[in-house]
């Protein structure tokens, strides 16, 4: 039998801890990422300025650009100034947005780039993947990973709360998003990546069962290091599917027929513990894993409701129905159970009746 070979880039360095960013500068001159400081720093609103005026010392020459939005333009905009400039890297420093632009300006031009994060509300930091929106939708791109992650606890801490719980809700998807995966590789035949599952897996488990909460280094260093995991899992199996299933197909059709009920990661928390409930519904066995996720999201703060992002029964309901066009390639449990709508709705109720 042949050995199965890999060939996936990983980060050189990932750095996450109280004073990461005062490092940043080192590891930009590092020849194994620049040997002169040729680098562009990409920095979006809040944060990410100030963490720019502060390495700003260490990177000589350092062309800093400013970004807003999170759209392709913006990110074809930013590959324009990027273009044509003799760079050794290009930094992104801020919340998601901002770094999914630059990834994705980056990628566009073959930049290698470096990832710095100053919130952990999804698991984008060290993904393939740049979401974007784009004529009025929303999609997914594909893109290289970030060559170095950097996570800076003390700008963490400074961001709002709501963003770090809404990161526990997308890291607790993954458990979705997995046996998603797993049903469909049983009903359609699906190739699953063992490797990439173990990865996910182990950084969803990770987060499921710590004790701590958002105001705890440890908690938060766990969640970090499960949100780059996450992105590192899907690069392995060069796919979303480790992190993204059901769950996200719910989240997705929030954004559409719904759009600013509430934060990615808080969508998805709800989108899978929902997912999770079918689940369980179908098969007992589930029930456990069903009542570990919902405890941990009640500890977390996070939605467990529809009422809880301003949502009807009924708009959850339709969102469900409606969630299953979002990935159309895609086989879950929303397309394994193949409901109608009136079936959803009452899954819904049921559903309400059970959570504390």
């Amino acid at each position: 039998m042949p050995l199965l070979t890999r060939s996936v880039q990983t980060p050189l360095s990932i750095d996450v801890r109280r004073g990461a960013v005062a490092a940043l500068g080192p590891l930009l001159v590092d020849r194994r990422i620049s040997a002169g400081g040729d680098v562009a720093v990409v920095v979006g609103p809040g944060q990410g300025e100030r963490i720019a005026e502060l390495i700003a010392p260490t990177l000589g020459r350092a062309l800093v650009l400013h970004v807003e939005g999170g759209t392709v333009e913006s990110a074809l905009a930013l590959g324009e100034k990027l273009r044509g400039r003799n760079l050794d890297a290009v930094v992104g420093i801020g919340g998601g947005k901002t770094i999914d632009t630059t990834k994705y300006a980056a990628s566009r031009y073959g930049i290698p780039m470096v990832t710095v994060a100053t919130s952990l509300a999804n698991d984008g930091i060290a993904s393939p993947i740049a979401t974007l929106d784009h004529d009025g939708g929303r999609g997914s791109y594909g893109v290289h990973i970030p060559l170095a992650v950097v996570v800076d606890l003390d700008f963490v801490e400074q961001g709002p709360d709501r963003q770090t719980r809404a990161g526990v809700g997308e890291t607790l998807s993954t458990i979705n998003a997995i046996a998603d995966w797993q049903l469909s590789h049983e009903v359609t035949g699906e190739p699953v990546d063992g490797l990439a599952v173990a990865m996910a897996r182990a950084g969803a488990e990770a987060v499921l069962r710590h004790p701590g909460d958002v105001t705890d280094d440890g908690f938060v260093t766990v969640l970090a290091e499960s949100l780059i995991t996450s992105g590192l899992a899907m690069a392995i199996a060069g796919t979303s599917r480790p992190a993204s299933g059901g769950c996200h197909e719910i989240s997705h059709a929030l954004d559409i027929l719904y759009p600013g009920t509430g934060g990615h990661g808080e969508q998805c928390g709800l989108g899978a513990l929902f997912c999770t409930f079918l689940r369980a519904a179908a098969d007992p066995a589930q029930q456990a894993r069903f009542d570990e996720v919902n405890a941990c999201l009640k500890r977390h703060n996070l939605p467990r409701r529809p009422a809880d992002l301003g949502l009807s029964d009924d708009d959850f309901a339709r969102a469900v129905a409606y969630a299953p066009r979002t990935r159309p390639d895609r086989y879950t449990i929303l397309e394994h159970l193949n409901l109608d709508y009136d079936q959803i709705r009452a899954r819904v109720g049921d559903y309400a009746d059970v959570i504390d």
